[in-house]
């Protein structure tokens, strides 16, 4: 049985993707997080699974648990996320580039494998083209948020360069499903739906985004590990169907038959952009099928019993 580490892991993702490794019933599954923003209550519960509270910036605190069970592969999910959290604290966002050298330093030392580093589609900025591509769009975003994951995309092909140390860069857009945190605009949109209280939207509404349901996101990243894809390479994980915050928001009302207005507030002074659409040739051919649609992954969620987890 394989050992894998996944840091960030009591956050949506990280555990969703436990989960899903948990259930083949191949890997023994360690998840660190220092509960910034995670959640005890996302952590699955199974025999093969350990969850260890942990600050990877901290490497006294990570190098003990990775040099005591000598993972096979580990993600790294762990980072400060949300636009407005890492807008207002930019020296903690900036702290997540001690976090990468730790995890990149010892993975290197330990015989990991491969390491799978959580990239956003952030760094790709205000876009200059559309779709976003791998190898030729640009990235031009300055937000310290976006500087680090850019960063920490380069640490990861310097590490493979210099140490031969594999590496998957996996740049997530939009991700949405049951047990995401409230903060992101789904799960706000719905909460504020299924009280009826007002839905808020910066600006005029007209921006968009694509959303990929968390089902698209793990079965993408588990072919990924199991068959041996985007070996030292990048990849866009997120869907290619983009729509307005402001279509978003009227579909969640419909779905919900809630009787919530829409308000209007001021655009945010930065980290809004106007556009995000991934170029998913890559994703598509791995998963081999149709992404989940937008209304098909809302009614799912709406059906979950894990909503509105911290």
């Amino acid at each position: 049985m394989e050992k894998i580490l996944i840091t960030g892991g009591a956050g949506f993702i990280g555990s969703s993707l436990a989960e899903r490794l948990l259930k083949t019933g191949n890997y023994f599954v360690v998840l660190v997080d220092n509960l910034l923003t995670g959640s005890l209550q996302k952590i699955p519960s199974h025999n093969n699974c350990r969850f260890i509270k942990c600050d990877v910036n901290n490497y006294n605190d990570i190098s003990a648990i990775m040099t005591s069970y000598q993972f096979d592969y580990v993600f790294h999910y762990a980072a400060v996320v949300g636009v407005k959290r890492t807008i207002e604290i930019p020296i903690m966002v900036l702290s997540d580039l001690q976090g990468i050298k730790n995890i990149l330093d010892l993975c290197k030392n330990t015989g990991v494998k491969r390491v799978f580093f959580s990239s956003s589609s952030e760094v790709y900025g205000e876009p200059v083209e559309l779709p976003q591509h791998e190898e030729t769009t640009p990235l031009n975003s300055r937000l310290p948020y976006a500087v680090v994951k850019n960063a920490g995309e380069s640490f990861c092909k310097s590490y493979f360069r210099e140490f031969g140390l594999n590496y998957t860069i996996f740049r997530f857009f939009n991700t949405y499903g049951p047990k995401q945190s409230t903060d992101f605009v789904i799960s706000k949109f719905i909460k504020a739906a299924l009280t009826n209280q007002p839905i808020t939207i910066y600006g005029n509404g007209k921006q968009t985004r694509t959303f990929c349901y968390i089902d698209d996101n793990t079965n993408c990243i588990l072919k990924i590990l199991a068959e041996g894809h985007v070996m030292n390479d990048v990849i866009n994980v997120g869907n290619d169907t983009d729509v307005t915050i402001l279509e978003l928001a009227e579909l969640i009302i419909r779905l919900t038959n809630s009787k919530s207005k829409i308000d209007f507030l001021p655009p945010l002074a930065e980290g809004d952009m106007t556009r995000r659409l991934p170029d998913s040739e890559k994703m598509k051919k791995i998963i081999g099928r149709d992404f989940v649609s937008l209304e098909e992954g809302l009614t799912r969620v709406l059906k979950s019993e894990m909503i509105f987890l911290k």
